[in-house]
Formats: C-alpha cells, sequence, structure tokens
C-alpha cells in the first residue's frame, strides 16, 4: 500500500520529515509522499531517508485555492525544490501565510485570546506557522480540551478567529503544476461543499485544465464516501487517489498508511499517477 498525504514539521504536522518514511515503513507501506502546505523546505531530507529504508518517496506540495464555497486544496506530486513557475509562486504564498499570521495575532489579541507570534513561533519550531499550532497553544493554556474543539469554536472558516489568507484561483494552480511538470490531484473533494450534481461538473471543469486526479480513499471518509468518489473519478476519466492526511499530534486520528485504521491505498495509484506526468 501507499500514503500520497502527509505533513510534517515544515507545515503543521508534529513530525520531523525524516520521520514520515519511517512511519510510513512502519505501517507497510511501499511508497510515500510528503505534501507540506505550501512548502518544499522537507523534501530533501524525506526523500534520503525513504532512500536509506527502501521505500519509493515522492516529493509533493499542498496548495490551497480559492473557490466561492468550501475549501479546496491541491495536491501535486513530483515537484522539487528549485526553480520552476510553481515554485516561484510558493515564495510568495509563504509570505502571503506569512503576512496572515501576523494577523491572525492581532485577532486573538483582539478577542483576548492568550496567543502570541512567539508561542506559535515556537510550537510550529520555526517559518511554517499554521492554525494547528495556534490550536495547540490554546490547547495547552486551557482555553479549549482538543485542537478540534479549537477549530470548532475559533479557527474555522467563519469562526470569530478565522482570518483569510492569499490563495490562488484553481485554473492558476493547475496552469502552474502542469508547467512544473507536477501531477495536480484535487485532496478530500468533498471539502468544496458541493452537492453530487455539481461537484461532478465541477471535477469536470478542473479535469478540461489539467487535472489528473481526486483523492477518493481519504483517511477521515467513510466506505460510503470512497465509493461514491472512485466511481466519481471514473466516470470523470481522472485516477482515484488516496492519503491519510497524517499531521501527527494535530490530527491525533489520522496516522500514516493506515488513517484511521481502515485506509488501504493500492500502490497501483502511482503507477496510474505516474502515467499522467507531463
Amino acid at each position: 500500500m501507499i500514503d500520497l498525504h502527509t505533513h510534517s514539521t515544515v507545515s503543521d504536522g508534529s513530525d520531523p520529515p525524516e520521520r514520515i518514511p519511517e512511519l510510513a515503513a512502519d505501517a507497510g507501506c511501499r511508497a510515500v509522499a510528503l505534501t507540506d502546505h505550501d512548502r518544499l523546505d522537507g523534501l530533501a531530507a524525506a526523500g534520503a531517508r525513504s532512500a536509506e529504508l527502501g521505500l519509493e518517496f515522492v516529493p509533493g506540495v499542498e496548495v490551497s485555492c480559492e473557490v466561492p464555497t468550501g475549501t479546496m486544496h491541491l495536491l501535486v506530486y513530483w515537484i522539487e525544490a528549485g526553480h520552476g513557475p510553481l515554485q516561484q509562486e510558493l515564495g510568495g504564498l509563504q509570505d502571503e501565510r506569512a503576512a496572515r499570521n501576523r494577523r491572525m495575532v492581532g485577532r486573538f489579541a483582539e478577542l483576548g485570546l492568550p496567543v502570541t507570534e512567539a508561542e506559535l513561533r515556537a510550537e510550529a519550531g520555526g517559518d511554517g506557522i499554521g492554525r494547528p499550532h495556534a490550536a495547540a497553544v490554546l490547547v495547552r493554556k486551557g482555553v479549549v480540551a482538543s485542537v478540534q474543539e479549537a477549530f470548532d469554536v475559533w479557527l474555522a472558516k467563519g469562526k470569530p478567529a478565522y482570518v483569510e489568507k492569499g490563495r490562488l484561483l484553481p485554473a492558476q494552480a493547475l496552469e502552474l503544476a502542469r508547467a512544473s511538470k507536477g501531477v495536480p490531484v484535487l485532496a478530500h473533494p468533498l471539502s468544496l461543499g458541493l452537492e453530487a450534481a455539481e461537484l461532478e461538473r465541477t471535477i469536470n471543469e478542473f479535469h478540461a485544465a489539467g487535472l489528473a486526479g481526486i483523492e477518493a480513499t481519504y483517511g477521515r471518509y467513510s466506505p460510503e464516501d470512497r465509493a461514491g468518489l472512485a466511481a466519481l473519478a471514473a466516470r470523470v476519466g481522472v485516477v482515484a487517489t488516496g492519503g491519510s492526511d497524517h499531521h501527527g499530534t494535530y490530527k491525533p486520528d489520522l496516522r500514516v498508511g493506515v488513517g484511521r485504521g481502515d485506509l488501504d491505498v493500492p500502490d497501483r495509484v502511482l503507477e496510474e499517477l505516474a502515467a499522467r506526468r507531463p
């Protein structure tokens, strides 16, 4: 089996990049992808450790896109650190994320929440600050009982402490991914918040713009959701992929390779995606 959706301390996971392949090997994976948000900094360390363990490593990234409803994240595979259209754009997105974090700290102060930028940086271990780090600080200070409660009450979209950040439009992200010789896949498609017919129409549009797959076997999806999305992928003509969305302690129910214990992404998926590399 394989896992094509994981996060490390480079963005908003709790495990260092080199630990991700170790967890994948422990779970029995043949291949693993590292897909940190907007950052490629962890790919070298994760790739080197994968080679030591005899795992196939897929370098990747997860990019947020601007959509009218819900949220959209695009996983892009076989993207390496260095020069390229998407790599250049990621630098700008990281700058925007840093600016958003400063605005978020200001919002915390307005709301009387005891979270400082220094605490966020310490929790993140560097520059890759995200909302899960703020949630962890709120848990540690007793404001909420869990990371999930922090999102439900304060940090999720539409909640009092939520602050928008700059995002690419889907067409832009897909064009940049293909121009950089990456393979774009729609992460957790149900997060778009669309009804079935509208979701299929939207994925058809994305496919025409270069989308190669959709994440049907997602860590938190039910068997019914996974089957429905796999059927949708077949109708549209894209690859039905899968991954855990491992974040370590920030999403304690999702583990590399196995998700909640029932994740099983067959390795043929990787071959199908590789066949769609530009």
